[in-house]
């Protein structure tokens, strides 16, 4: 009984440690990463100095987790998020890493872009605020907040983000390019805007805090 009892605890605790060990980001790491293998595209804090990159800083640790899973295809499967940029990048990084490395970046503060155009901006709101109903178009702040905070792992945080970024996944969604997103959700809302409108709600958005 009490030899039971022994390897009961110790099969307890090495179960412990065991998950424990699974569950801790190894955030040296990642910091590590960041700043070798993210940095000419992303900035070693996620403060992208391209417009065409996205800034990283302050998103959703979930979401960035899913986006990197996302880019590498797994199991003999293609990558759900096709890009041959990124799938080059994460292809040595296993499902640890990139959640270690989707929390470093979602810990640093993020430098918001800022609207450009005032007409545009007045535009966007509108769209943001009530959608265009008059095409079945949905309000973008239903799902991504009214001050673009997003949903952790299902919407991204918008408000500061580039609006080039923004604009150029907007047209993803609309031409097939980008298929990760929940439900066709934003492959079915894109496919009903003009050009313009997405160039006015990425505006807007990049002035949102």
């Amino acid at each position: 009984m009490i030899k039971r009892s022994l390897l009961l605890s110790l099969l307890l605790v090495t179960g412990g440690v065991h998950a424990q060990d699974q569950a801790a980001p190894d955030l040296a790491k990642a910091k590590q990463t960041a700043e070798t293998l993210c940095v000419g595209c992303h900035g070693a804090d996620g403060n992208s100095p391209i417009p065409v990159n996205p800034k990283l800083a302050g998103q959703h640790s979930d979401y960035l987790f899913k986006q990197l899973k996302n880019f590498k295809g797994w199991n003999g499967k293609p990558a759900e998020r096709e890009n041959p940029i990124m799938g080059g990048m994460v292809a040595a990084l296993e499902e640890a890493d990139m959640k270690a490395l989707a929390i470093h970046f979602s810990s640093q503060t993020l430098q918001p872009d800022s609207a450009k155009n005032p007409d545009l901006a007045k535009l966007g709101q509108n769209i943001w605020r009530a959608g265009l109903p008059t095409k079945g178009v949905p309000a973008c702040a239903g799902c991504h907040g009214p001050a673009g905070a997003g949903l952790p792992a299902q919407f991204p945080r918008i408000a500061g983000q580039y609006a080039d970024y923004t604009e150029a996944q907007l047209k993803a969604f609309r031409d097939g390019v980008r298929k990760n997103d929940p439900a066709q959700m934003m492959q079915t809302i894109a496919l009903k805007m003009t050009d313009p409108e997405m160039k006015a709600v990425a505006d807007y958005a990049a002035g949102l805090r």
